[in-house]
C-alpha cells in the first residue's frame, strides 16, 4: 500500500511544509523559555540528522516526546521535553505499526517505506483513557502524519509537523527498551 493513496489533503500539506515547521519551532525553542534540557538532545533536534537504514526492528521501545515551538506564539513555552514512556513497533498484516502504549497522548499508525532515510507514518491520536487510536482518516482532529528517521546506531525519531495541539513540531524519540 502506498501512503500517497491514503493521506488526507490536510496531512499532505503538513508533510509538505515540514521544513517550515522545523524552522519556526527551532527559532521559538531557542528564543522562548521551556521545560527540560533542550541542549542535551543533540541529533534529536537536528533537522539534518537522518541516516540510512531507517527501518527499525520490531519490538518494545522507550520513547519520549519533545514539543518544539508554541502555537500560542511568544506567550507559550518554546519547548517541552517529556520523560520516557513505553512504545512498540510491530509487524501487522498491513505493515509495520508504531504505537505509543502509555501517556496521555498516544499516537499510533502504520509506517510506509519511502526511501533509505525516511518512512512515513499515517496514524491517529488517542487521548487520556481512550482506547488505542486505530482510525486514520476518520477524524481529522486526531489524524497525524510523521516522518520516521534513524538518527543513531539504535535511535530513531518520529517528526510530526504542525500537530493539532500545543506545539509547531513534535518529535518522538525511540530507543530499544532495555531487557534484563
Amino acid at each position: 500500500m502506498d501512503w500517497r493513496g491514503v493521506i488526507t489533503s490536510t496531512d499532505r500539506d503538513r508533510y509538505q511544509r515540514r521544513d517550515a515547521a522545523w524552522d519556526l519551532a527551532l527559532q521559538q525553542a531557542r528564543r522562548q523559555r521551556g521545560s527540560g534540557d533542550l541542549n542535551s538532545l543533540g541529533d534529536l533536534i537536528d533537522p539534518s540528522a537522518a541516516r540510512p537504514g531507517v527501518t527499525p526492528p520490531t519490538g518494545d521501545y522507550r520513547c519520549r516526546t519533545v514539543k518544539l515551538g508554541s502555537q500560542g506564539g511568544e506567550d507559550g513555552l518554546g519547548y517541552v521535553v517529556y520523560g520516557w514512556f513505553a512504545c512498540r513497533i510491530e509487524q501487522t498484516p498491513r505493515g509495520l505499526k508504531f504505537t505509543k502504549l502509555t501517556g496521555s497522548q498516544r499516537p499510533s499508525g502504520l509506517l510506509f517505506p519511502e526511501n533509505d532515510r525516511h518512512m512515513l507514518l499515517l496514524g491517529s491520536m488517542a487521548l487520556a483513557q481512550e482506547p488505542a487510536a486505530n482510525s486514520y482518516g476518520r477524524n481529522s482532529d486526531r489524524d497525524l502524519v510523521a516522518v520516521l528517521e534513524r538518527i543513531g546506531e539504535a535511535r530513531w525519531r518520529l517528526v510530526l509537523p504542525w500537530p493539532q495541539y500545543e506545539s509547531n513540531l513534535d518529535l518522538i524519540e525511540l530507543v530499544p527498551a532495555k531487557t534484563d
